[in-house]
């Protein structure tokens, strides 16, 4: 991959790291905000939970991206970024353009997708 690509992958991924940490702090103030709401029946008990629980999964997903992003970073300083953990051929372009942090091809993905199921 050449220097300017790298470049622009690296500029992409720390973009979108800052994002994340600005949306996890956010996510943190919120179900604080939660946290101290009184609940005067079931309804506001049900939907403080309900409320809760969907900030809870956006935090656990986003905190799963970030960690794929500081690997993907640590791959770039490496010289090992856009290569497939699965086949060691390098991932194409137009997939890391989609999802930058990726670690696998699309073909290995399809693989990894179906045994998982």
């Amino acid at each position: 991959m050449q220097k300017s690509e790298l470049e622009y992958f690296k500029s992409v991924l720390l973009q979108r790291k800052e994002q994340i940490l600005k949306n996890l702090n956010g996510v943190a103030e919120e179900m604080d905000e939660l946290a101290e709401q009184e609940v005067n029946d079931e309804g506001d008990f049900a939907s403080v939970s309900n409320d809760s629980m969907v900030e809870g999964a956006i935090a656990t997903q986003q905190e799963h991206e970030l960690r794929e992003i500081e690997k993907a970073l640590l791959k770039i300083e490496t010289g090992n970024y856009g290569i497939c953990e699965m086949c060691e051929e390098p991932i194409g372009t137009h997939r890391l353009k989609v999802k930058p942090h990726a670690v696998y091809c699309i073909d290995c993905r399809e693989v990894v997708e179906n045994s998982n199921q």
